[in-house]
């Protein structure tokens, strides 16, 4: 989405010409410094990584923004082409496609979309996953943006350079510390697109929200596998049991959701809405002692939810009573 530099438009506001924008350019690039890798994390990471499946589309005049999802959605098996994607993402009305826009399209063609922490070893270790990373850059100065998407492709430790697909260049090596400002200067912003099942490798912190968007766009059935790989990873998760268990249910599992929604409970006694879950699924199930003490639970925990829970164990006992 390389566009035009463009001036600010506050009144009084002094304009800098071409030569001293450059000047700046020149400037920020040679003073631009490597990030700092902990000597573990070097340790940890494989020396050099190359992606060369990959595929690589030339970048035209402000849709890098398509050009960088088919590269993505390609890579994780979509067969999708640029022409495709343009309507999708493109917006004339901004030469250029927009962050919400590109998350969205990619949930649209089946892939859940996980945005990655602004840290530089989090792009790394997706990299060593062999995932290639979306990452939104700044080319220019933030009073000036001028804004790229590009595709990191691999890296090299010891040389301190990352590949990008970018522009009309494949392949391209930059510099650890080049690159890091440009990324700093578009907040560090960057996502993965894997099919579900398969989950980011540099931290789950944003996947609870990033299978439930996919969810509510593809359906509980195709988010299954993604509720699945994540409860693997993290047992414990409560709000990752508790996706896993509303999956099932929307699925006619009703058996595994009861499991998901108990498991839930135990890893947080607290979360009023699995207990509240339990107790409907126990009742439908005719385990009605099970589901009023589910209810009962759920209705001693202050929130939102308590209210609820009272007039479920309400109904329950006058069903039981009559």
């Amino acid at each position: 989405m390389t566009g035009a530099f463009r001036p600010s438009r506050r009144k009084n506001a002094r304009i800098a010409g071409v030569p001293v924008l450059v000047a700046c350019l020149f400037l920020l690039a040679g003073c631009a410094s490597a990030p700092h890798l902990a000597p573990a994390t070097r340790q940890a990471l494989p020396e050099r990584v190359q992606l060369d499946d990959v595929p690589f589309h030339g970048q035209r005049d402000y849709q890098c923004g398509p050009a960088s999802l088919a590269m993505a959605l390609q890579a994780a098996g979509r067969d999708v082409s640029v022409d495709t994607l343009i309507p999708q993402v493109f917006l004339p009305g901004r030469e250029g496609s927009v962050q919400p826009e590109m998350l969205a399209t990619v949930r649209r063609h089946g892939l859940v979309a996980y945005r990655l922490p602004g840290r530089f070893t989090a792009l790394l270790t997706e990299l060593a996953a062999g995932h290639p990373v979306v990452v939104l850059q700044n080319l220019a100065l933030p009073a000036w943006p001028l804004w790229h998407y590009a595709v990191a492709i691999g890296y090299d430790l010891s040389g301190e350079t990352l590949t990008l697909h970018t522009g009309m260049t494949p392949e391209r090596e930059v510099a650890f510390g080049r690159f890091d400002a440009t990324w700093a200067r578009g907040d560090r912003w960057a996502f993965v697109a894997l099919p579900p099942g398969e989950l980011p490798a540099a931290t789950l912190a944003g996947a609870l929200r990033a299978i439930a968007d996919f969810e509510a766009v593809q359906g509980s059935r195709a988010a299954l596998p993604a509720w699945r790989a994540l409860t693997d990873r993290q047992p414990e998760w409560a709000m990752a049991l508790f996706g896993l268990g509303n999956a099932r249910h929307a699925t006619g599992d009703i058996a595994g959701a009861r499991v998901a929604f108990r498991r839930a409970t135990e890893a947080d006694p607290e979360l009023a809405p699995a207990w509240l879950n339990l107790g409907q699924l126990a009742r439908q199930a005719g385990d009605l002692a099970d589901a009023r003490r589910a209810f009962s639970r759920a209705a001693a925990i202050p929130g939102p939810w308590q209210d609820r829970a009272r007039d479920a164990r309400e109904a329950l006992d006058t069903e039981i009573d009559a």
